[in-house]
């Protein structure tokens, strides 16, 4: 049975491009585990006066070039091995985009559903008391994930700040504009995703106007990605879906009419005049790009063999399983992996952390400027890596291609800092 544990994931993909690289058994070893996964019980004074207890996490999985950077969710199946695979995801991809900061990750189990803004304040206070030595503009820089916000990336920056005994915006990445956020950081993810899929669609001569695409979330990066696709380049949304399932139409979604319905019915089935599909339907669609934006683990050994596009753009973590990599490579799938396609998050929120720490802050063309050349230079050092191993009629993945670059670079300063 295929494994689906995310750090065990995590750890296959390093040990198969260690093996390729031939990386020295001593930063093998020292890449395998995060520096410090740190789990706390944080007591929560409820809105009925009673307090209950909620489990988060914080890991620090490698940190040789620069304070560790990820993000923090809330979810209620939230668990220590998918933070620290998320930690290490963030390292690669912020050594891919050759940016100054390591990896981290954090988390709550937690149901944010079921809690009022009362309460989620608290907890989120609650969080970083707990947590609070272990987190700074130099040490570990949070920023939103999964059901988390600017608001509460606010509460996080001033709970911090009081902590700290003066203003510390540069604590935490993805504000509100008004506490020093960055321009352009809400839709990032999903802008240097449209960069990369440009690149790609030139590597492969597909011309992305009209060009159908199907997306497998609807929340902050599936949301901007449905509505940047068509906007970008005219392509074709065909199909969308959010946690209850998705609706499919061959002529094409409009994203406006998909905003309305999510929010005043609450679901994409509602969506008139659409075919009602389930989440693992959309993904077997025959379409140009399939963009999964969604959870990881959603394309497996058991339905890869099913998938019928031409480009798959990974904008969610992890959403493509070792065994499911393997399949997609045979039926010449072209597909980018996720640390290299969603990356555009913290390549702004290392510009927005830059903004804070000097204090300068800058407009939101030059924000993209500066991110579409990062992302297309990552993407054209993936391309150029992956002819570089591909030798004697063998070809590695673009994921491998990306992990020897983002590797190489970790081991490499923690040669030069004496680490082994």
């Amino acid at each position: 049975m295929e494994d689906l544990n995310p750090f065990r994931i995590a750890q296959k993909q390093l040990d198969e491009t260690a093996a390729i690289m031939k990386l020295d058994a001593q930063a093998h070893a020292i890449l395998r585990e995060p520096m410090e996964s740190l789990t706390v019980n944080i007591p929560v004074r409820m809105r009925n006066g009673s307090t209950k207890v909620f489990t988060g996490f914080r890991v620090h999985y490698n940190n040789a070039r620069g304070p560790c950077k990820g993000g923090i969710r809330f979810h209620p199946e939230e668990n220590l091995d998918t933070v620290k695979a998320l930690s290490a995801w963030m390292t690669w991809k912020c050594a891919l985009a050759d940016i100054p900061l390591g990896g981290g990750k954090g988390g709550i189990i937690c149901d944010t559903k079921k809690l009022n803004d009362f309460e989620l304040e608290n907890l989120t206070r609650a969080y970083v008391r707990a947590i609070y030595k272990f987190i700074g503009p130099e040490i570990d820089i949070s920023a939103p994930d999964v059901y988390t916000t600017p608001q509460i990336m606010a509460w996080i920056v001033d709970e911090y700040s009081k902590i700290a005994g003066h203003n510390s915006f540069g604590a935490v990445t993805g504000k509100p504009l008004e506490v020093w956020g960055s321009q352009g950081r809400g839709d990032a993810t999903a802008v240097g995703g449209m960069y990369v899929l440009r690149e790609a669609a030139k590597y492969r001569k597909l011309n992305l106007k009209n060009a159908r695409i199907a997306v497998q979330g609807f929340g902050n990066v599936g949301g901007y990605a449905v509505e940047l696709a068509g906007k970008f380049f005219g392509s074709k949304i065909v199909a969308v879906s959010d946690s209850e399932g998705g609706v499919y139409d061959k002529k094409g979604l409009d994203y406006k009419k998909l905003v309305d319905v999510k929010k005043n019915k609450g679901k994409l089935q509602a969506y008139p005049g659409a075919e009602k599909i389930s989440n693992a339907q959309l993904l077997e669609l025959d379409v140009d790009v399939l963009i999964p934006a969604a959870m990881e683990d959603q394309i497996t050994g058991k339905n890869a063999d099913n998938i019928k596009t031409r480009i798959l753009l990974e904008m969610a973590n992890g959403p493509v399983t070792p065994d499911a990599d393997k399949i997609l490579a045979q039926h010449k799938i072209f597909g980018l992996p996720d640390f290299l396609v969603n990356s555009g998050g913290v390549v702004v929120s290392y510009f927005e952390w830059l903004q804070n720490q000097s204090g300068y802050y800058w407009e939101a063309d030059e924000v993209y400027k500066r991110l579409d050349k990062i992302m297309t230079r990552s993407f054209k050092d993936v391309m150029a890596k992956q002819e570089e191993y591909s030798k004697d009629g063998t070809r590695i993945s673009t994921r491998t291609a990306a992990y020897a670059i983002a590797v190489d670079r970790v081991a490499k300063a923690m040669k030069y800092r004496g680490w082994y």
